[in-house]
């Protein structure tokens, strides 16, 4: 990306603080935060104020974007209500200490690589995906847009994680499993079978806990 350009982050929260330190790395220029929540309004993070809520974007047409939101479901819904007046120009961020290479993976506008995640060969991310601290992404691996990976992560080969699907801090996924679309992994879960849509498992090996409304 054009390191030139100056960013606003959407959403003023821990992520948002660490999203921040990423662009910081990359020699980005932050501008600002944008953020619903009225307690914040005026807070500055560093040299970082917020300039205001998230429908102010349009104020800032020369600026891109990034979406530090750790929801999958809320992340989509703010980038539908953006988009429901405009479409402003969205970053992708992959720190420097990660370890990428575009000839074999393919990554989405608006998605965020963080420090120490290792992603390595024929692998797509689509739009506005986490991968947060130290994960590992096999290869083949296919991970649709709005998927949030919390850190130390492990997802194996042929894996298949589908649009707003979460995975939670310290899971690992077995080679060749598909998550459903909406579905979620928890914390610390090993999971060694297709998980259904809309559907939350846990354990080692992870089991189903409950469905959640899609």
């Amino acid at each position: 990306m054009d390191v030139s350009k100056r960013l606003i982050i959407v959403g003023f929260s821990g992520f948002g603080k660490e999203v921040y330190w990423l662009a910081r790395r990359l020699g980005i220029t932050v501008v600002g935060f944008l953020d619903d929540n009225p307690a914040v309004q005026g807070v500055t993070y560093r040299d970082s104020p917020v300039l205001g809520t998230v429908d102010s974007w349009v104020n800032y047409p020369d600026c891109l974007y990034v979406i530090a939101v750790g929801s999958p479901r809320i992340r989509k819904k703010i980038y539908e209500n953006i988009a429901a007046s405009g479409m402003p120009q969205f970053a992708t961020l992959i720190d420097p200490a990660a370890v990428v290479n575009s000839e074999f993976v393919s990554i989405g506008e608006g998605s965020i690589i963080c420090a120490g995640t290792i992603l390595t060969v024929d692998i797509v991310v689509g739009a506005h995906v986490i991968i947060n601290l130290n994960c590992t992404i096999g290869h083949d691996a296919v991970i649709r847009d709005f998927v949030t990976v919390a850190p130390l992560v492990a997802v194996s080969g042929n894996v298949k994680l589908s649009e707003c699907c979460e995975v939670g801090t310290g899971a690992s996924i077995r080679q060749g499993v598909t998550l459903g679309q909406g579905s979620m992994l928890g914390m610390g879960g090993v999971l060694t079978k297709n998980v259904a849509e809309n559907t939350v498992f846990f354990g080692n090996p992870a089991k189903a806990f409950k469905t959640i409304a899609g």
